[in-house]
């Protein structure tokens, strides 16, 4: 294993490419190996790629591509500025808002941040925000996409740990929820302190309020009908995922008109670069997966936690921390597929809710993406906006801070994460 873990750090950090260096690295291991021939490697590959739950992945990630063509995103923004431009930090309780919405049609972090940054950004710095608030403002917000469903990282989650991915969608949506209230109120606080004010200042009317949200009812119908979809066992998440494209397609086209021939064409661009990083990545991750539990992985660190530590969450504790740590050098992605096969047993031992573990995780190695020295969300914010690194990072503590207070509480309180999924499948 130590050989495995060298191969990949000397690649990385030789500026391989990700899925290369897990590849060539699980290679190694049939490479190296006596009783294991070179041709299961490659079988562990080809199994990966037959995996019907995977199908989720490439459906939710064309079915954002094909929302954010389809004027969702435009109804969503004025819906969200009607709700909560008023406030103190208006603009930033908007970005916050948005991104719990979004993380409903999206999935995607980066897509998010990458989003507003673009559409939200340039408006924030018009009004007198500081380009380094705006910045981790947006960044930092898209977080919420790591829980909310359809989140691809969940997806990803449950199909390595063999945990009930409708279980984890209904668990993320509190979490989701408490981490939007969370970041309000941390952007509320700094606003008020520096007046950041909007001009509108008045609460909407009922009426202003109840037509926004109609003019947005497609897109706030999505997750509702995702979930629900899954619940009544109408589909199961790969068969959602297909849905999920076609009422995209559906709303861009017959409800919205914004649909044309051009932008679907554009979206299945987008699309297909996407799902070939992300699929050749877990193709990849398949031998390296087999390595780890070949060699009895899972079961040495679960013999040497539960030997040193007698509290589960505690143990869970000294997990998060490790996966914060690796976070700020490796893409969640990664994480999620190399780390989950360790993981989970070792919690389940302990007698952890994997589902419960899994928000936990998510949300820990997704706000990696946040953070220096390698946040892929941070960069991408930090550049359209032209914000220096060390701005955004001053910046960002209050909401990095209410983010681990979050987490702690989810922690020791597993009720408001398991809450739903029990209420729901028992």
């Amino acid at each position: 294993m130590a050989l495995i873990a060298l191969i990949f750090f000397v690649l990385m950090a030789a500026g391989a490419p990700v899925a290369f260096a897990i590849g060539i690295s699980g290679f190694v291991f049939f490479l190296t190996s006596d009783v294991m021939p070179v041709s299961i490697g490659v079988q562990k590959i080809a199994t990966v790629s037959q995996s019907f739950p995977l199908l989720a992945v490439p459906f939710f990630v064309l079915a954002g591509h094909l929302m954010n063509e389809s004027d969702i995103t435009d109804r969503l923004f004025r819906f969200s500025r009607v709700s909560v431009g008023w406030m103190a930090g208006g603009l930033a309780q908007v970005s916050i808002i948005l991104s719990t919405l979004m993380g409903g049609v999206s999935g995607s972090a980066v897509a998010d941040a990458a989003m507003q940054a673009r559409v939200l950004g340039p408006q924030m710095v018009a009004h007198g925000y500081s380009r380094g608030y705006a910045a981790a403002v947006i960044a930092v917000s898209s977080l919420i996409t790591a829980t909310i469903p359809p989140s691809i990282g969940l997806i990803l989650y449950g199909y390595v740990g063999q945990v009930s991915i409708g279980r984890l969608f209904l668990a993320g949506i509190v979490p989701g929820l408490m981490m939007m209230v969370f970041l309000m109120v941390a952007a509320w606080l700094v606003a008020r302190r520096r007046g950041y004010v909007m001009a509108e200042v008045e609460p909407p009317t009922s009426a202003a309020l109840a037509r926004a949200a109609w003019d947005a009812k497609w897109a706030l119908l999505f997750p509702v009908l995702l979930i629900a979809s899954i619940r009544g066992g109408l589909f199961t998440p790969s068969e959602v995922g297909a849905f999920a494209v076609v009422y995209a397609l559906l709303v861009g086209r017959f409800a919205h008109r914004a649909l044309t021939l051009a932008s679907v064409k554009r979206a299945f661009g987008h699309a297909v670069s996407d799902i070939g990083l992300i699929m050749l990545i877990i193709l990849m991750s398949g031998m390296i997966g087999f390595a780890i539990i070949f060699m009895q992985v899972p079961q040495t660190v679960a013999g040497f936690l539960l030997a040193s530590l007698a509290d589960p969450r505690l143990i869970v504790a000294v997990i998060l921390v490790s996966l914060f740590v690796a976070g700020l050098f490796f893409e969640s992605t990664i994480l999620v597929l190399l780390l989950t096969p360790i993981f989970v047993p070792v919690i389940t031992k302990a007698g952890v809710d994997p589902v419960h573990f899994g928000i936990l995780m998510m949300t820990i190695v997704t706000l990696g993406s946040m953070t220096p020295p390698v946040g892929v969300a941070m960069y991408t914010v930090c550049s359209l906006l032209d914000t220096p690194v060390e701005r955004y990072v001053v910046e960002s503590l209050p909401f990095l801070f209410a983010i681990l207070a979050l987490v702690a509480l989810l922690l020791f309180t597993p009720g408001l994460v398991l809450f739903l999924p029990n209420l729901a499948f028992g």
